[in-house]
């Protein structure tokens, strides 16, 4: 879950590995899972909690992927699709997910910086954290030059490009995070304190790969990041899943990582540099990058390679008039599993919330649509492995059901909190598209309004699924309940939320209990289909607004096709 409970779910990388096994007295052999489970075609209360309560049972263990609890889920929602009358989009509901773990010998691995001839090792976790998309037993570069590369951009729409007249290919670029926005605070530079997809560590790891680098290092600073550097060193070592690309990760930089803001200091005062300076130029326009004269970077990475697969499952309602247009839903089904602990204590993650319910909503909005046979088709994805880094809707976005250009928008649903009826929806990244206007229009139905995303400058809009398919240029929309409680306003909302994020986010405590209040959970759900339903039974096209990062990928991606 990624929304704007200031979570950071998407940093969770561990969660793979989290439910590979049972402990604790509440653990106990997966039942087998129900044939049915008897909905009605409408959006209710009483139909999510059905879901919900089945998906968040101790029975799933978690729904952690490549586990029996995880097995049970996707087989559940795959039975429950067949029930309600929603067809396999290929010849199967399960679309396979081919992953990657490695796990780190930090003994045989390193980062040393040559400083001047004089060699310093960084602390692992303490001073750095690396890792490599490399899927190979021993990764190393040697002798590598180093080149502060400012913010590591190249974003024609804003005609910034922080590679221009450098060759990086071999060298290891130091970055750092976030992008000039947000240091400058400048509402007429990039989106101003609002992050762009520029600003993510993702990008600039991508980014780097592109230009050639042998490694690229990210500078921790808190406020940019949004977490503190506990988190990326919690999030960083240890076992890393991933997904199994073509090529095995062989064009990705030979090492990723971050080192502290301390170390980085260090490592530029050693260069005859001042980084405060330097971060000051960079977030200007016509930054040019700065060797990092005297440096010289060398690492390995030694780690065991374990190879397994999930799947993502799929389904979709055909459309009446234009079966080959497509409005997609996504929620992802995975968890955290089954955490080992002391004996007696409820080591079962059930992910009520986060994100049974999602599911569950899902289902409900296809069924709806199975009720109501929509002119264009609508796809509905439950996703794997979210918890890990978006892998199960990034490799769906790498391999398409059918082409991205022919999916006319998308709606990601994670994580809906039991709260009473709100007179708000939030919308994550919000001015990003048109999408925007056709939820304003169904959430003016209801007499609800749209409230921005409170803290843009966390990136909350490039944390959960939904991103996976618009950085390749689907226009996706990512809203859920606002904080403006019909009874106890805005007060009471935050309140409800920060006692969630407190008490139950990512805890064996997000759990169905007996006082959900299922009335703003069940309004949201039937929003968010009607938002889904004008766009199925129109024949228009939502796009991104003007200045999005996305807008120029979508506009080719659409170049030519009918229907436009």
């Amino acid at each position: 879950m990624t929304n704007h409970l200031n979570l950071i779910a998407a940093l969770s990388a561990l969660a793979l590995i989290a439910g590979c096994g049972k402990s604790g007295e509440k653990a106990k052999e997966a039942a087998a899972v129900p044939a049915t489970t008897e909905t009605s075609p409408d959006i209710t209360g009483a139909d999510l909690k059905k879901h919900i309560a089945m998906l968040a049972s101790d029975d799933f263990e978690g729904r952690a992927p490549m586990t029996p609890g995880g097995k049970k889920a996707r087989d559940y929602i795959a039975a429950q699709m067949k029930r309600i009358g929603i067809e396999p989009i290929g010849d199967s509901y399960f679309q396979p997910v081919p992953f990657v773990k490695k796990t780190i010998d930090p003994s045989k691995s390193y980062l040393k910086i040559n400083v001047n001839g004089a060699e310093r090792a960084l602390a692992y976790k303490s001073e750095a954290v690396y890792t490599t998309k490399r899927a190979k037993p021993v990764v190393s570069f040697d002798n590598s030059d180093m080149v502060f590369v400012g913010y590591g951009i190249v974003a024609p729409e804003y005609n910034w490009n922080d590679y221009a007249g450098v060759d990086v290919k071999g060298k290891t670029v130091v970055i750092l995070i976030n992008d000039p926005g947000f240091a400058t605070k400048d509402p007429n530079l990039f989106k101003g304190n609002a992050m762009t997809y520029y600003g993510r560590w993702t990008y600039k790891y991508e980014e780097a790969a592109r230009q050639g680098a042998a490694a690229a290092i990210i500078i921790h600073e808190t406020a940019p990041a949004a977490y503190p550097w506990q988190v990326v060193e919690s999030s960083w070592s240890g076992a890393q899943v991933d997904l199994k690309s073509d090529d095995d990760g062989a064009s990705r930089c030979a090492m990723e990582g971050w080192v502290t803001n301390d170390v980085a200091h260090e490592l530029f005062k050693d260069a005859g540099l001042d980084l405060d300076q330097l971060e000051k130029a960079a977030a200007k326009p016509g930054f040019k990058a700065v060797p990092m004269t005297g440096l010289k970077a060398s690492g390995e990475i030694t780690q065991a390679i374990e190879r397994a697969s999930d799947d993502n499952v799929i389904g979709v309602v055909r459309g009446t008039e234009a079966p080959n247009e497509y409005v997609l839903y996504t929620a992802h089904w995975d968890h955290l599993g089954v955490k080992p602990g002391k004996p007696g204590e409820d080591n079962i993650y059930n992910g009520a919330v986060d994100n049974a319910s999602g599911v569950a909503a899902i289902l409900e909005i296809g069924e709806k649509f199975v009720h109501n046979p929509p002119k264009r088709s609508v796809i509905i994805a439950s996703v794997t492995a979210e918890e890990s880094g978006l892998l199960g809707s990034a490799y769906m976005a790498d391999h398409p059901p059918t082409p991205l250009k022919d999916i006319v928008g998308g709606i990601n649903i994670d994580a809906l909190l039991p709260t009473p009826k709100t007179k708000d929806l939030i919308v994550v990244g919000y001015g990003a598209s048109e999408m925007e206007d056709v939820l304003q229009e169904a959430a003016a139905r209801h007499s609800m309004h749209l409230t921005p995303d409170p803290e843009p400058e966390k990136g909350y809009y490039y944390r959960s699924d939904h991103i996976s398919f618009a950085k390749k240029g689907v226009p996706m929309l990512d809203a859920s309940q606002g904080d403006d409680f019909v009874d106890g306003g805005v007060a009471a909302g935050e309140a409800f939320a920060a006692d969630y994020t407190a008490h139950r986010y990512h805890q064996p405590s997000d759990e169905l209990t007996d006082d959900w209040d299922f009335s703003g959970m069940t309004e949201t759900t039937q929003i968010l289909y009607e938002t889904g339903a004008l766009i199925a039974n129109s024949s228009a096209w939502p796009t991104w607004y003007d200045g999005n990062e996305f807008k120029a990928i979508r506009d080719k991606q659409r170049a030519g096709a009918t229907g436009q």
